[in-house]
Order: structure tokens, then sequence, then C-alpha cells
């Protein structure tokens, strides 16, 4: 879950997308009914979560594990 107050918009997005790109693994997020490769920031904006939004991350690959976690934390801790 977005914190409350706090979109996901193009500064917390582009964290994401760099720290998505970087990881093992292939980082993908559902909310408002759409889905997102993280590492589109296009895809990641056309998302509109907004802040309290619940956004599902679905990971795959070698470093699955690992990838949710560091994803889920920076969605959780979001400026």
């Amino acid at each position: 879950m977005l914190p409350d107050g706090v979109p996901l918009h193009a500064r917390p997005a582009g964290n994401l997308v760099r720290t998505a790109a970087g990881l093992d693994a292939t980082v993908t997020l559902h909310a408002n009914g759409k889905t997102a490769n993280a590492a589109s920031i296009l895809q990641v904006l056309a998302l509109g979560a907004e802040g309290g939004a619940t956004v599902e991350v679905v990971t795959g690959g070698a470093g699955a594990s690992d990838a949710l976690d560091v994803i889920a934390g920076l969605l959780e801790t979001l400026e």
C-alpha cells in the first residue's frame, strides 16, 4: 500500500523504475485494474496510483524473493 497522501508521481516512480531495472527479476505492478512493468516509467505512471492505494507486486526470475522485498519496502516508504 502506498503511504497516505503520497501518489506514485514522477519522482517516486523514477526511483522505483531505476531500482526495478537493476534487479535480477521481473517486477510487475497491479493497481486500479491496470498492470505495469516496473521497469517502464510510462507504464508505472499510467497506473495512476494515489496515496493509500493498494499496489500488488508480482516478481519472477532468479532474484524474485529479494526483488519483492526491495520493491515492497520502497513502495511503503515513498516520500
